[in-house]
């Protein structure tokens, strides 16, 4: 059950040669999520090989590099004749504003579009098996952050002792497995504690979008398996980083040190950086102890299961 982020653009409010405005794409077996949507993200969408079979778009807030690719891809997505409805969250008292920009071109596309506000605490999207929570950011403007977090997985199955205590291979494991307890030929009941480990943590990605550091962000994070944290400026611009209701790379490390992430992957880059992101790295490490990273657009990271499980 692959979980696989591609980072579709990893620049600031100004765009590089290098870094395109905000986009991240989330794939989970078959589920095509993405958050945020710059300028141009339809193009990295085509050019890493995402596809746009999004079914859930969620906006961290309204500046224009995090928001300005959304009627491309709209469009796009109209002349691939979609019709499969696409569900956009945005944060409160911002979806007049969103739609608007939905219906920039005059032309609102044939698929449906459902356009919802989320707030601190809510949970904007709920999967069989995962969840998409949103959490409150500190930005200059109305924003919010995003978890994904999926459910406790069953715990393994002893064949072992199901054997040992008498289990016949077949539909029975299944209902053990499942919960259920089952009865044997000679009436003995086996129930499922006795052969069913405790559960197992899902997978985790917590994105900020713009931010300060918050407490809250340590609160929702919780462990997470990958932190995405903006660390617009290095500790040269620390104070302009406070001013501009950002983070530097060293405030995203204190965070992800504190929530206990596993990986922590610095986004949201400033222009002023293009000639190397070292300052960013050294001073993230020095921080967090988990690895750290400042990826290039189109880098792919798979989540592997808490303790590198395969199933």
């Amino acid at each position: 059950m692959p979980l696989r982020v591609t980072f579709l653009g990893t620049s600031g409010a100004v765009p590089t040669t290098e870094r395109n405005p905000s986009g991240i794409h989330v794939s989970r077996e078959g589920e095509e999520l993405l958050f945020d949507a710059g300028e141009g993200t339809q193009r990295q969408m085509m050019r890493f090989g995402t596809g746009f079979s999004v079914s859930h778009l969620f906006v961290t807030h309204l500046h224009g590099d995090h928001v300005f690719g959304i009627p491309g891809l709209l469009q796009t997505m109209a002349f691939n004749d979609r019709e499969e409805p696409l569900a956009i969250h945005t944060p409160q008292a911002t979806r007049r504003q969103l739609k608007g920009l939905v219906n920039a071109l005059g032309n609102r596309p044939d698929f449906p579009i459902r356009i919802s506000e989320v707030g601190d605490g809510d949970v904007a999207y709920r999967a069989d098996d995962f969840e998409v929570r949103t959490f409150e950011t500190d930005h200059d403007t109305r924003s919010v952050g995003y978890a994904l977090v999926e459910d406790d997985r069953k715990g393994r199955f002893d064949r072992e002792r199901a054997e040992e205590l008498g289990v016949p291979v077949g539909p029975k494991f299944s209902r053990l497995h499942e919960g259920d307890p089952v009865e044997l030929e000679d009436g003995t009941v086996v129930e499922p504690d006795q052969v069913v480990g405790d559960p197992r943590p899902g997978r985790s990605i917590v994105y900020t979008g713009d931010t300060r550091p918050t407490v809250r962000t340590i609160e929702v994070a919780d462990e997470p398996d990958l932190l995405i944290h903006d660390a617009t400026f290095a500790d040269d611009r620390a104070e302009r980083a406070g001013e501009t209701a950002h983070s530097t790379a060293r405030g995203a490390a204190e965070i992800a040190s504190r929530a206990g992430a596993k990986r922590l992957a610095l986004v949201h880059i400033s222009s002023r950086y293009t000639g190397g992101v070292d300052d960013h790295l050294a001073e993230a490490r020095e921080t967090f102890d988990g690895e750290v990273l400042v990826p290039q657009d189109g880098q792919k990271l798979v989540v592997p299961f808490p303790g590198n499980e395969d199933d």
